[in-house]
């Protein structure tokens, strides 16, 4: 039982600084966390990872450096390689937040697919700089600006400023007889944000402009 219980400490401090690197991807990225099996692979895929950034490390200081890591305590050397796990998984968190990766292998006709975990996610990160219409149960409208969205359409809020509620009403000039199609704008006054929740949005456009360039002529 001592034996068993010394091999399972060495294998979660070899996994250790895998668990530590994937935990800070997962915290700092929308993607949902797998199962324990899967959490297990990737951190084994962020261990060797590290211990390989830290050996050629090691190869790349000069003799002298490279005999003082040598002589390092056990203690110390799990130190150094915990904070390559930060470092790694912060820079693997930055390189999918940004789609980085993805965006080289679709420059290079490798795969049509995003860093991002689903399409809504890939939706309004590509359209960040963008007002958005919430088209709501009973053919409501709300526009504004998004300040924040959830990361799935299943649960959370949309957070929006400057909201406003759109109403098409009908408008017949003078001179004609048909009427056409106006849009009329309802700021919603006295509140700094609405929050609506993404269960009850059933579509969402993303706008190219200000409302203030909506108004008909």
């Amino acid at each position: 039982m001592t034996w068993l219980s010394g091999e399972l400490v060495s294998l979660l401090t070899f996994l250790l600084p895998g668990f530590v690197a994937a935990g800070i991807f997962y915290s700092l990225t929308s993607h949902p966390k797998p199962n324990a099996f899967d959490r297990l692979v990737q951190a084994l895929i962020f261990t060797v990872l590290g211990q390989a950034i830290t050996s050629v490390t090691v190869l790349l200081l000069n003799h002298r450096a490279t005999k003082t890591y040598n002589t390092l305590g056990d203690d110390l050397q799990l130190a150094v390689l915990v904070l390559v796990a930060i470092l790694l998984g912060l820079i693997a968190a930055f390189v999918s937040n940004k789609d980085l990766l993805h965006t080289l292998l679709r420059s290079l006709r490798i795969t049509n697919e995003t860093s991002y975990p689903s399409e809504w996610y890939s939706a309004f990160s590509r359209n960040s700089g963008s007002y958005v219409v919430l088209h709501l149960a009973g053919q409501r409208r709300l526009y504004g600006w998004p300040l924040e969205w959830p990361s799935s359409p299943d649960n959370g809020h949309f957070r929006i400023a400057e909201a406003e509620w759109l109403v098409d009403t009908k408008d017949t000039p003078a001179e004609h007889s048909q009427s056409k199609d106006v849009q009329q704008r309802i700021p919603v006054k006295g509140v700094s944000a609405i929050l609506i929740p993404a269960a009850a949005v059933e579509m969402i456009e993303f706008m190219e402009m200000h409302t203030s360039e909506l108004d008909p002529e």
